[in-house]
Order: structure tokens, then sequence, then C-alpha cells
């Protein structure tokens, strides 16, 4: 109807049957929404009624630290469980990537390998993804749509080769797609998005995407601490100590000058 919202992927309706076609009359309530900006700066929905975000990664396109936390802020700030996937497990990565991968682990995040070339890791892959709405996000050119046709061989979704020139894939993905699992559970294959899920979030709800952070920020002297160069800061002191790593500090700082220079 003229009247609905529009539908996106994961979305529950509710909907008339015709002659030959049927009409959406109404959309459920959602208890999750991800956007991103559209070419105006607006939100744009991509997918509802997520439960959980795997996060893709590769060697090739390289990994990179402040995309990953982009990813956690938005699954924290919208109570998603957030999973990291390396793909391309039987592809070489290195040292700095793996301590990276190693240090998401070590602050209680589930890291596991798959990859679609030789299997390795599906089996697993499939048990995180058993009975729930999961979503498949990460740079283009990881192989997300290629872990979907590992994963489900007749979605045949339009897999593209690296482009090697640019290191960044082709976009062979344009819509997010939602697919369903025979023994139970669905998955939505996202578009290789860029900036996603943080650019209408505050700089608290940033400060509770970093988990790790949150023992130190109570021991702020105050409460508004932008954990820069206040005194008593509970971030700079753990810092100092080596209870909190540099480059999540500079993530988390990298973050809020972006979205606090965004809304003005």
């Amino acid at each position: 109807r003229a009247n609905v919202e529009n539908p996106v992927a994961g979305d529950r309706v509710i909907w008339q049957m015709g002659d030959n076609t049927g009409v959406i009359v109404a959309v459920e309530p959602r208890r999750s929404l991800l956007t991103r900006p559209d070419f105006n700066g607006q939100p744009k929905s991509i997918a509802a009624n997520i439960d959980q975000m795997l996060i893709v990664v590769a060697a090739q396109p390289p990994a990179y630290a402040n995309l990953i936390d982009r990813y956690l802020v938005a699954a924290e700030a919208h109570q998603l469980t957030a999973v990291i996937v390396r793909n391309k497990s039987d592809l070489p990565v290195d040292d700095d990537t793996l301590a990276m991968l190693n240090s998401y682990a070590d602050n209680g995040y589930t890291v596991l390998t798959a990859s679609s070339t030789d299997g390795k890791g599906l089996d697993a892959l499939r048990a995180q993804l058993a009975d729930a709405t999961s979503i498949f996000v990460g740079q283009s050119g990881v192989g997300k749509s290629s872990l979907v046709n590992a994963l489900l061989p007749e979605a045949n979704t339009a897999v593209g080769e690296l482009s090697h020139a640019a290191d960044k894939g082709r976009h062979t993905t344009t819509t997010a797609r939602l697919f369903h699992f025979p023994d139970g559970g669905d998955l939505i294959d996202s578009p290789g998005i860029r900036e996603f899920g943080v650019q209408n979030l505050d700089r608290k709800s940033v400060e509770q995407g970093f988990r790790e952070f949150q023992p130190f920020i109570s021991q702020c002297r105050f409460r508004d601490c932008r954990h820069e160069s206040e005194p008593d800061c509970g971030l700079q002191a753990a810092l100092e100590r080596g209870d909190i790593s540099p480059v999540r500090l500079q993530s988390y700082r990298q973050i809020v000058a972006e979205i606090e220079g965004q809304h003005g």
C-alpha cells in the first residue's frame, strides 16, 4: 500500500494475496533497525529485526581497526551480538592483522575463521548462525557473497573478482537480501558499505561500544569527561597503565570527532 513504510530485509509484514501477486498492507513493529547515510547524509534503512552482526574481514582488502570498531559500536548501540569472521583463512595474513584480531578476542568478542574455498570453519559459522537473524557486514571484496554461496549454494549470489588495482572489491551486492537456512536461522547479506550505523549516535553511545573502556570510565572525575586532556581521566590513566590499547582509544576519538563534526 502507498501509505506503508518501505519494508527492508528482515521486516515482518502483513500481506494480502491477489490473483497473481500480493500486496503488503502493514509492516510489523521492528525490534532493531540498521541504517546507513544516503547521498544527502540522511539515514536510510537497510535491514531490520537483526539478532547478530557478523563483521567479515580478510587478508585482502586489508582489515583495519577503525572500520571494525565502527561496526562494533553500531552493534552495541542496537544491542546486537557482534562476531568477527576472518574469511579467506586459506590465505596468509600479516602479523599485525593477527595481533589486531587477537586483541578483539581478548576483549571478549567471538572471532571465527572460515574459508569458502576449502570449507574450513564453515561448520562453526553455521552453528553461530543457527536460530538467529544475522547480517553480514564488511568491506566489498572480503568475500561475504562467497560465504553466502558456500553456506547456501542455492542462493547463487553474484560474486565479483577482487579489484587488484584498487585493493577494493567491486560492489556486487547492491541491496540487502535475506536467506533462510533449512534448519533454522536467517542471514542478510548487505552491500559493502563503509559508513555504517554510527552517524546518528552521540558520544556516550560511542563510548558504550568500546566494552573494555567501561570499568575505567566510571573512574573519571567528571561525568562528561571527553577523555582527552581532562584531569583525573580514568581512560587516560588506564592507557598509561597499559590496560587499554592506544589504537582503540584513538579509534574512539576519531569516531567521536567525525560524528560531532557532522552534527555541527
